[in-house]
């Protein structure tokens, strides 16, 4: 069987004097301008590919944002013989701080406004991606709506419900979210009450140098005696601005995130049959526009990753 080669990669995009520009990485291997990516190492997720890859090809740390779109196409197999599909997904990314160095893989780097980057980068698959990044604003407000991971069976567990523990599947992906949610730089930790829900993001908290707030709202039995004042609080918490981390349970998010896309007009393609996904230890991340002195944010994006074990692939709006 031919085995696909999986990678990824990013926009890389600042704001210098009011204007947005995007990262174009030389590579003199291929002689071609491209976007910043590159093959995951093994136990890596698509997300901490991505991460890394920027920074080696450019010298620049990255805060993820929205999941932009996934390119598809052969390469030469490591045989010699034919060809062997390759994936490469891209998220927008921020560059928070770094520099370039001219390195073996990347000689040049030039950051250009995203109408020059589109006549200077060599693949069309790669404009592809920059038209993806171009369809909405930068400086969105991210929201991390995680699902619980993995906890004890109800029927196993003699006490309060409340208080049923993370089994040693939901502690390893607790573990593995803690990995991933950190590249999206969250700055605040909320959850339900409920003590399989706080462990699941006890480790970003750490991460962050913060205590775990609780949801009432967001909790299964806070949440369904009055969804709109729910999803109001979900709203409050993106208009607060930065990256909160919300975990929440399998009996709120599919409605949730169905009701603020429907308010919102944002397509779901990751739900089947109308139904939303919401593994255990699986997590969205929610673009949502600023609040303005007229109206207030406004989700524009929905991107949802099935695990953040190694290498998911988010499905998006």
């Amino acid at each position: 069987m031919t085995q696909e080669v999986r990678a990824a990669g990013a926009v890389l995009w600042r704001v210098t004097g009011g204007a947005t520009e995007v990262a174009l990485v030389h590579r003199p291997r291929y002689d071609d301008w491209s976007l910043p990516k590159g093959k995951l190492d093994p136990g890596e997720t698509i997300a901490e590919a991505a991460v890394r890859e920027v920074r080696e090809e450019t010298g620049f740390t990255a805060v993820l944002g929205r999941y932009l779109t996934r390119t598809a196409y052969p390469v030469p197999s490591r045989n010699g013989t034919g060809t062997v599909p390759k994936t490469v997904d891209y998220f927008a990314a921020e560059a928070v701080s770094g520099e370039f160095v001219p390195n073996d893989e990347v000689d040049e780097l030039r950051w250009l406004t995203p109408t020059q980057a589109e006549k200077a980068l060599t693949r069309p698959e790669d404009v592809r991606v920059l038209r993806s990044f171009g369809e909405l604003p930068v400086g969105l407000t991210t929201v991390l709506l995680v699902r619980h991971a993995k906890a004890g069976k109800r029927d196993d567990w003699t006490g309060d419900d409340d208080l049923r523990p993370l089994s040693e599947a939901g502690q390893r992906q607790a573990a593995a979210l803690r990995r991933v949610l950190t590249l999206f730089a969250p700055d605040r930790v909320l959850s339900a009450p409920r003590l399989r829900c706080v462990q699941t993001v006890h480790g970003v908290a750490e991460d962050v140098g913060t205590e775990v707030r609780h949801e009432p709202l967001l909790s299964e039995e806070g949440y369904w005696p009055d969804p709109v004042l729910a999803a109001a609080r979900m709203l409050a918490l993106a208009g607060d601005g930065g990256t909160p981390v919300v975990c929440s349970q399998g009996g709120v998010i599919p409605d949730l995130v169905s009701t603020l896309a429907d308010r919102d007009g944002v397509k779901i393609p990751a739900a089947r049959a109308g139904v939303v996904p919401s593994k255990k230890g699986s997590f969205w991340v929610l673009s949502f526009t600023p609040p303005t002195e007229a109206k207030g944010p406004r989700l524009v994006a929905a991107d949802y990753h099935p695990s953040a074990l190694p290498a998911p692939t988010p499905t998006h709006s």
